[in-house]
């Protein structure tokens, strides 16, 4: 059984680290195995089971279906225009022009689709595979360690990203300033592209990225954040098509598993589960206003601190 207590406690965690580049199935696993006792139960449990037989994965998933429902609420205006958008490529008289099109509405929800296959195919090929070998406690707090250091590779190759004006060389104005010896005096950071440049192949590559997020520990966001920042975006924009992506992957895993509320895994804990799921969802809105804004100036870096130290505290806990 799960308590009320535990489902508020895991809805929370849920709605914070999901959007969060912490990783909320690596939170998910650490933070019940790190309290101990029943906790730990849920965790050891989880690792074994299927969504049909683990009170714990039960929740789990109601709570992506309210993360997600959160996400789309906060982002309403933008789905809406996407979904329209992506409405006016299918209409057969203008499918082969509209494919190519310059619509910033229309071209994002092509790149959103394209960009959810790949983890759409993995997810449902080795969901549970990856689940079983890798969600305990020490393997998600080396994933985290791992997460860190990706989040920091990210900040590195945005330094070195293509541009709008050419993804290939540096215009002339974003150049260092140079002495008259040639030595540079100062190097200006490199203009974030808009996300309607966005080419489909680099979307293909920023989905294939969310796959790594299978793994506990490896945060969604965070690696799809970095995939946009390596290719030239602001972190504004690698965070909202962060944000946008992630949304039709959590609200597909929680729609897919979700019968299992109506099973044994279900069984005499509806009432948590629904406290879970408010929690989990009004904590998600608030982490998504949150990051919208801090995003607009702000970096990976202290995500990218805190994974290396709390990995690290843990590897040390459960090495």
């Amino acid at each position: 059984m799960i308590s009320y207590f535990q489902a508020v406690v895991i809805g929370l965690l849920q709605g914070v680290t999901e959007l969060f580049p912490v990783s909320s199935l690596g939170h998910s696993v650490l933070v019940p195995a790190f309290i101990g006792g029943s906790w730990e139960a849920l965790v050891t449990q989880s690792a074994t089971a299927t969504s049909e037989t683990s009170p714990y994965l039960a929740v789990i998933v109601a709570l992506h279906v309210a993360t997600a429902l959160a996400l789309i609420i906060f982002f309403r205006s933008d789905w809406v225009r996407i979904i329209r958008g992506f409405g006016r490529t299918i209409r057969p008289t203008i499918a082969a022009r509209r494919i190519i099109t310059t619509d910033a509405d229309e071209r994002l929800a092509w790149l959103l689709i394209i960009a959810t296959i790949p983890v759409g195919i993995t997810g449902l090929a080795l969901e549970h595979t990856f689940r079983t070998l890798f969600a305990k406690p020490l393997a998600a707090a080396i994933f985290l360690t791992i997460n860190g250091l990706i989040l920091l590779a990210g900040e590195a190759l945005r330094r070195r990203a293509p541009t709008d004006a050419d993804d290939t060389k540096t215009p002339q104005a974003q150049r260092p300033a140079t002495s008259a010896t040639g030595a540079a005096i100062e190097e200006t950071p490199a203009p974030a592209r808009s996300l309607a440049t966005l080419h489909y192949g680099e979307a293909a590559i920023i989905g294939f990225f969310q796959t790594f997020a299978l793994l506990a520990g490896i945060s969604r966001s965070g690696i799809a954040m970095v995939g946009g920042l390596a290719r030239g975006l602001s972190h504004r924009d690698a965070a909202r098509f962060s944000f946008l992506l992630a949304t039709p992957v959590i609200l597909a895993a929680g729609l897919l598993k979700l019968p299992s509320l109506a099973g044994p895994a279900g069984a005499h804990i509806h009432g948590q589960v629904l406290l879970g799921a408010a929690v989990a969802g009004l904590a998600s809105y608030a982490s998504v206003r949150w990051l919208t804004h801090y995003f607009q100036t702000r970096t990976l870096t202290p995500f990218a601190i805190y994974c290396l130290v709390a990995g690290a505290i843990c590897i040390i806990r459960f090495a």
